[in-house]
C-alpha cells in the first residue's frame, strides 16, 4: 500500500504541527492522528507563527495544508476547550485570510467545524475522493467564531449552508464538489495533487499572483462597483511600479 505524502512527512515526527518545505512550497500537516488532528492552542500558535514566518520567506510561494492519517482535522480541541483554554488571537482562520500567498488546503478525510473553518480561509480546497465536511458546532452546544457563518453561505449558499450549521451532518466530496465548496475531488493523493498545482502557482511571477491574490480579499463583500475600483487601483498601482514590464512576458506557449 502506497503511503500518502502527508504520512511521509510525519514519519518519525513528534511534533504535533510538522512543516516541510518542497521547491518553494510550505507544507503544514497537523500530525495528532490520534486525536483526529484535533486543533490544540499549542498547534493554533505554531500554524499562526509559521504562516508569519512564510510572508517573510521569499522562498515561499505557496503554502498547503494538511493533515495526517486520512483525517484533516476534527477542528479544535474540545477537551482544551472544557478545560478552559482560552481563545487565542489572531486565531488561524484570521491569519489565513490575511495571508498574501496563496494557500491550499488538502483535505482527506474528516474536515469538521473549526478545521472546516481553516479550510474556507484558505484560497481553495481541494479533496480526496474520501473527504468529508461537517460543521457540528450545534451538536456540541457551541457557535462558530472562526468565520463558519460569514465563509460558508459565501461558498455554497445561505440554505446550503444553514442545511450544514444546523444538522451537524458530513457531507462527501462529489456532494462538496458539487455544492462548490471544493475544487477538485482527487482519486489518490490529494497532496500530492496540491504540491503539482503549487508547481504551478509558483511558475507564475510573484507580483501577479499575490496582487490578484489581494485585490480579490480587499474586494469580500463589496459590492461590483467597489470591487471594481479595487481591481482598477491595483492595476495603476502595478503599472506605476512596473513600467515596461509587457516587454519582458514571454510569449505564451503553444497549447499542447
Amino acid at each position: 500500500m502506497t503511503t500518502m505524502l502527508a504520512d511521509q512527512l510525519v514519519e518519525g515526527r513528534s511534533d504535533e504541527l510538522v512543516v516541510t518545505d518542497l521547491e518553494g512550497t510550505r507544507l503544514v500537516v497537523f500530525n495528532r492522528p490520534a486525536a483526529r488532528n484535533a486543533l490544540s492552542n499549542a498547534m493554533k500558535q505554531d500554524l499562526v507563527a509559521t504562516l508569519s514566518e512564510a510572508e517573510k520567506d521569499d522562498n515561499v510561494r505557496v503554502v498547503i495544508v494538511t493533515g495526517a492519517g486520512a483525517c484533516f482535522s476534527a477542528g479544535a480541541d474540545i477537551k482544551e476547550l472544557r478545560a478552559g483554554a482560552q481563545p487565542i488571537r489572531p486565531h488561524p482562520g484570521e491569519a489565513l485570510r490575511a495571508f498574501g500567498k496563496p494557500v491550499i488546503a488538502a483535505v482527506d478525510g474528516p474536515c469538521a467545524t473549526g478545521a472546516l473553518e481553516v479550510a474556507l480561509s484558505c484560497s481553495f480546497i481541494l479533496a480526496s475522493s474520501n473527504a468529508r465536511f461537517a460543521d457540528t458546532h450545534a451538536k456540541v452546544g457551541l457557535i462558530a467564531g472562526w468565520g463558519m457563518s460569514a465563509l460558508l453561505p459565501r461558498a455554497i449558499g445561505r440554505r446550503r449552508a444553514n442545511q450544514i450549521m444546523s444538522t451537524g451532518e458530513f457531507i462527501d466530496a462529489g456532494r462538496a464538489y458539487d455544492w462548490g465548496l471544493v475544487n477538485e475531488v482527487v482519486e489518490g493523493d490529494v497532496t500530492e495533487r496540491a504540491v503539482e498545482v503549487a508547481r504551478l502557482i509558483g511558475s507564475n511571477p510573484r507580483g501577479s499572483v499575490e496582487a490578484q491574490i489581494r485585490a480579490m480579499r480587499d474586494g469580500d463583500g463589496a459590492s461590483l462597483s467597489e470591487a471594481l475600483e479595487i481591481e482598477e487601483g491595483m492595476k495603476q498601482s502595478w503599472r506605476a511600479q512596473r513600467t515596461g514590464i509587457l516587454a519582458n512576458v514571454p510569449d505564451p506557449a503553444p497549447n499542447p
